[in-house]
């Protein structure tokens, strides 16, 4: 690797980015607020915005999702919250999409009526992505995007402009943002890293160079592998280690990755094209992305090399390639049915290598330890990133950060992107390359408002709306936490219902109450649990009926609360009791 050396404002770097960072200059009443709405405090979810006063003008980058995990059943996505913009839409005057990936533009179709539909700047690739999605909202909004690339100049209002540079992603056409103020630049290079050559060289750092020479007022620096010490894995090594094992592979050959991993995707195509391969893709997205990718040229495959997934049988074992979806293990994913003997035209067996070329999303360590095991009893080989260097993040590693942060010399720092921990480990390598502390604000959480002026940068004590935005089925927004917890309640203990007829004349219960058990106990091994319960509601009935007329709510509350303290205190859990009163 090249001999990097880390100094801030002095130094053989300094010396080539044109010496010390700019003073501010004269600031007046003149403010800049920076506020992650999503993508800090969590990896997803990733809108932030620029807000300058006192003209109150925005720029909003970003518009990304979450998917759900088990503190939020039954949700399909978690969007940011848009309640800070929505009362300032008119003064939105662009939302930047940094790439392709749903994380960053996912939540397109869902906020951009709540943001006024302003208009969209984006990369060829990443607008023809964003356009394929929203035909599945016939009734969003018309957007108007506005393609750019690097170097473009926008003017977009008295005070703010924009500007564009290159990065190194895992998806075409990404790009980084400059948000152009009287104070300075606001950087946002966005899901970045720095790639190198064989033989160590740093590749495409010019643009980061020559921006180092501008005033660079604040630094948005992503925070996802911060804490991973030195350089990233390139994606030539991957290739390079990628052909060797397509090359030692006797049998059929099915890779697992991400749909969105698109540049992999069609070197691994052209890899299986020089070892004349024929080559299947199965995966819904992955498709999608590849013809789009097609149509715009960034993918020009050999005639006949692709095939469909049921002529698999058409052709020698050894002269199959298959790249799928689902290495992460999700349930109805190519991968996952091909793992459970559930694909219509794939069954494993020995000799077959399949190869998972991505790595772990934090939360699926268990579906993927299930997926390994499964493609191993059908006899596969695996080979994963664990195992030999077969996938290469998106993300820079810690070295990456420091030299971007070093390059691009900014006045101030402000980690994005990942849990705090990754957030206050960006901030320390920040801080090893000279930014001062003072100099540098973690946001704690999304909706911190950030604001830099004439006295410095610091976070305030008011917030932004940042709460959970809940995509399920067709609500957006209308699942409260109220019912989260519900949800999350009925998951971890049960349900336990109760049906009890009363007799509003007399106050007495007729009968026996009927009681039904979902996922707390088996009511024909409880009998004695069941007698008790019964034997508590009679009581609660009795005491109630002394009241004419018979308070209905009255007695369904001290069901819930009296059937509820009784149940945890014979078992320890603490299931969802609903009472069923029926007056006769």
């Amino acid at each position: 690797m090249a001999e990097l050396v880390y100094a801030y404002g002095s130094g053989p770097y300094a010396a080539r980015l044109g010496g010390s960072t700019p003073p501010l200059g004269t600031m007046t009443n003149n403010k800049i607020r920076i506020i992650p709405l999503g993508g800090v405090e969590e990896i997803g979810r990733n809108m932030t915005v620029v807000e300058y006063f006192p003209d109150g003008d925005i720029v909003v980058i970003d518009a990304g999702l979450q998917f759900p995990d088990e503190n939020t059943p039954g949700i399909d996505y978690i969007l940011p919250n848009p309640a800070y913009l929505e009362k300032r839409k008119n003064k939105i005057r662009a939302l930047v999409l940094s790439h392709g990936h749903l994380d960053h533009i996912g939540g397109v179709p869902y906020l951009m009526k709540q943001l006024g539909n302003p208009i969209i700047y984006t990369t060829r690739l990443t607008k023809a992505m964003v356009l394929k999605r929203q035909e599945e909202f016939p009734n969003a909004p018309h957007l108007e995007i506005r393609e750019i690339q690097s170097g473009k100049q926008i003017k977009l209002s008295r005070a703010l402009g924009l500007g564009f540079f290159e990065i190194t992603h895992s998806i075409p056409d990404a790009i980084g943002t400059i948000v152009k103020t009287p104070l300075g630049n606001i950087i946002y290079p966005g899901d970045a890293k720095i790639e190198h050559d064989k033989s160590g060289k740093l590749i495409g750092i010019k643009q980061y160079v020559e921006l180092g020479e501008k005033k660079n007022l604040a630094l948005l620096l992503e925070s996802t592998n911060s804490e991973k010490a030195g350089f990233s894995i390139s994606e030539e090594t991957v290739s390079k280690n990628l052909e060797q094992i397509f090359k030692k592979a006797n049998g059929r050959i099915i890779v697992g990755t991400f749909a969105s991993q698109i540049e992999r995707i069609v070197r691994m195509i052209e890899i299986a094209e020089r070892l004349n391969k024929k080559v299947i893709i199965d995966g819904f997205s992955m498709k999608v992305n590849l013809e789009i990718s097609k149509q715009l040229g960034l993918f020009r495959p050999k005639k006949d090399i692709l095939i469909s997934v049921k002529e698999i049988g058409n052709y020698p074992e050894n002269k199959i390639f298959a790249v799928c979806t689902g290495s992460q293990g999700e349930e109805y994913a190519a991968l996952m049915r091909i793992a459970g003997n559930k694909h219509a035209h794939i069954r494993l067996h020995e000799g077959d290598t399949v190869i998972l070329s991505s790595s772990i999303i934090p939360g699926n360590e268990k579906n993927i330890q299930n997926l390994k095991d499964n493609l191993s009893r059908q006899g596969a080989k695996i080979i994963h990133y664990e195992v030999a260097d077969i996938h290469a993040s998106g993300h820079a590693y810690s070295e990456e950060l420091k030299l971007i942060t070093q390059m691009l010399k900014p006045k101030f720092f402000i980690p994005v992107h990942g849990y705090y921990f990754m957030l206050k480990t960006n901030a320390d390598l920040a801080l090893s390359v000279g930014i001062p502390k003072k100099n540098i604000a973690v946001p704690q959480n999304n909706g911190a408002i950030i604001e830099i002026d004439k006295n410095g940068i610091k976070t305030l004590k008011e917030k932004a709306p940042a709460s959970y935005v809940m995509v399920d089925g067709l609500g957006v927004g209308d699942v409260k936490e109220i019912v989260m917890r519900d949800r999350q309640m009925l998951a971890q203990d049960g349900i336990f219902v109760i049906i009890a007829a009363v007799d509003s004349q007399k106050g007495e219960i007729k009968g026996s109450p009927d009681i039904i058990s979902r996922g707390f106990v088996y009511l024909k091994e409880s009998q004695d649990l069941l007698k008790s319960v019964r034997y508590i509601i009679k009581e609660i009935v009795k005491e109630c009926g002394q009241m004419h007329p018979i308070n209905v709510s009255l007695i369904k509350d001290r069901i819930r609360e009296r059937i509820g303290n009784f149940l945890f205190k014979k078992t320890k859990r603490r299931p969802m009791v609903l009472p069923v009163v029926i007056e006769f």
